[in-house]
């Protein structure tokens, strides 16, 4: 009995070893595999893309800002995209209504960043050489609310290590609660026109 024992205690411990030799190799394949997918990627990126809005209205100050540190990143085997935009990052040409901006509208103190994340419409990296226009549709996120926005025009142009990405499309202030004072009300358009350009190089 002895000796079946200690031969059944060593038959174990054997296929427990061949066992976790198996799952080990298992995980290391695994784990490779997601590192080839990844590497195989073809990912382009900027940390100096611009955005812009305007709400201006006639006869009044014009209410216009830029961004020019927008971190954006475009997955050309897919037409996955995403922007990240430090809010405080806006420019106004107007010192006080770049303060009033941050304070009152936009609370960057408390939402510091806006998003963006969605994927070109027919995507195909192989039309980017000559040119060619897309439709993204995506989330936005901004002030705390997420609105999707459905078919934004976007032009793409391909040139060596660089993809030039640029488009526009309009929004409500009222679409991410924001709330524009009566006594400005009539200087601040409800409308917003948003633009945007990004320089993408080759990662």
């Amino acid at each position: 009995m002895m000796v079946y024992w200690k031969t059944k205690k060593a038959f174990g411990t054997v296929f427990d070893i061949h066992t976790k030799n198996k799952i080990m190799k298992y995980f290391v394949y695994l784990l490779f595999f997601i590192s080839a997918s990844l590497l195989s990627q073809t990912k382009y990126l900027t940390k100096n893309g611009v955005v812009g809005f305007e709400a201006s209205v006639p006869s009044f100050e014009e209410v216009k800002a830029s961004n020019n540190a927008v971190t954006a990143i475009l997955n050309a085997d897919n037409g996955e995209f995403a922007a990240l935009v430090l809010v405080k990052g806006f420019r106004f040409k107007n010192a006080l209504m770049e303060e009033h901006f941050n304070e009152n509208y936009a609370e960057s103190d408390i939402y510091p960043k806006a998003t963006f994340k969605g994927t070109l419409k027919d995507f195909d990296k192989s039309r980017l050489n000559s040119g060619s226009k897309f439709k993204i549709t995506g989330e936005l996120m901004f002030h705390g609310v997420t609105k999707t926005f459905d078919d934004i025009d976007v032009s793409l142009s391909s040139k060596g290590n660089e993809i030039q990405m640029s488009g526009k499309f309009q929004t409500l202030a009222s679409d991410f609660d924001i709330k524009i004072p009566k006594i400005v009300r009539n200087k601040i358009a409800e409308t917003i026109d948003v633009d945007f350009n990004f320089k993408l190089q080759l990662k």
